[in-house]
């Protein structure tokens, strides 16, 4: 396929219809009691043209962060008093974290929110990068920024479910390895929710 369709096929995967996820997905009997109200966060799933074909730009955080350090995630975070609205959230952050000037994120549409165990509702935003991109890591807060081929993360069989023990309970969740990159978690469901959608467009 080329760029324009693969970027058009993304276009479709974020127009069909469906419910927001969570990480009680896996975990309905869970009884970690959600937060009384969810903060607002969003993410950035950027796609771009690379030397194999079509790839998600990812990043690795700082082992030195508080919060969820080593592991890999999406560019982004919280929604702040001066965005307007997640979208331009998620562009913010990813200016930021790994460099992407506004002018090259070409913003496809939004998947619907993901909810955390940690509370918040988080808005994965799609979008195509246009032209060359050389990501330059955020000081202090990316160790690194890596990209993970369209065709392995968009593709429901790649992905598996582990568990593991968090604050007194077996806790199930997606996982999508690639390489030495264990990505997991919110980052895992997310991409899992866009490859079923991706599934659909044929």
């Amino acid at each position: 396929m080329t760029p324009s369709e693969v970027s058009e096929r993304l276009r479709q995967a974020a127009l069909l219809p469906g419910r927001p996820s969570s990480d009680y997905d896996l975990n309905p009997g869970s009884r970690i009691a959600p937060p009384p109200q969810l903060r607002g966060a969003a993410v950035l799933i950027a796609v771009r043209e690379g030397r194999m074909g079509p790839e998600v730009i990812l990043t690795k955080r700082s082992s030195r962060l508080k919060h969820h350090p080593g592991q890999i995630a999406f560019p982004g975070g919280k929604i702040d008093a001066g965005d307007d609205g997640p979208v331009a959230a998620a562009l913010r952050e990813a200016r930021e974290e790994v460099g992407l000037p506004l002018a090259q994120a070409r913003v496809l549409g939004t998947l619907p929110a993901h909810e955390t165990v940690t509370g918040f509702s988080v808005t994965p935003v799609l979008a195509w990068i246009d032209g060359d991109f050389a990501p330059v890591a955020e000081a202090g807060e990316v160790e690194e920024v890596f990209a993970a081929p369209l065709a392995h993360v968009g593709d429901p069989a790649r992905f598996s479910i582990e568990q593991r023990r968090w604050l007194g309970e077996m806790r199930r969740y997606y996982v999508v390895p690639y390489g030495p990159y264990y990505i997991w978690g919110a980052t895992a469901r997310m991409l899992r929710a866009l490859a079923d959608r991706m599934g659909q467009c044929g």
